[in-house]
C-alpha cells in the first residue's frame, strides 16, 4: 500500500463528483493539505504565475510541479514539505496531469464553450 493512496482516492473522488472548476481544486488543495505543510496552485495568467487556491502556512520555498495541458504549462502546483522523496513527486505529478483540465483559467478557447 502506497502512502499517498487515501489521499489519491480522495482526489479521485473529488474529479468524479465535477462541478465547479474553481471548487474543485480547492477541494483537491484541502486533500493534499492532510500530507503537506503547505499546498497551492498557481495559474499562467498573461505569462506570469498567479496563485489560486492555497492552504497552510508557507515556511519555505515551495517544491513546484507544472500543469500541462496539450503540452502547454496552464499552472503550477506548489508544496511545501520537510522531506520529498521521489514517491511524492510522483504522486504530485500524477495529481497536476488529473487536475490539469481544472486549471484552464486564461486558456483561449477560442470562443468555443468549455466543460472540462
Amino acid at each position: 500500500m502506497n502512502a499517498h493512496d487515501g489521499a489519491l482516492a480522495a482526489i479521485d473522488q473529488i474529479l468524479n463528483r465535477g462541478g465547479d472548476a474553481d471548487e474543485v481544486l480547492r477541494e483537491v488543495v484541502a486533500a493534499l493539505h492532510r500530507d503537506y505543510s503547505w499546498v497551492g496552485i498557481s495559474f499562467v495568467e498573461d505569462g506570469e504565475l498567479v496563485l489560486g487556491p492555497a492552504q497552510g502556512e508557507q515556511t519555505a520555498e515551495p517544491t513546484s510541479i507544472p500543469i500541462s495541458y496539450e503540452n502547454n504549462v496552464v499552472a503550477e502546483l506548489g508544496v511545501v514539505a520537510s522531506n520529498l522523496d521521489p514517491e511524492d513527486q510522483a504522486f504530485l505529478e500524477r495529481v497536476a496531469l488529473l487536475i490539469s483540465p481544472y486549471c484552464l483559467v486564461g486558456w483561449d478557447t477560442a470562443g468555443e464553450a468549455w466543460s472540462p
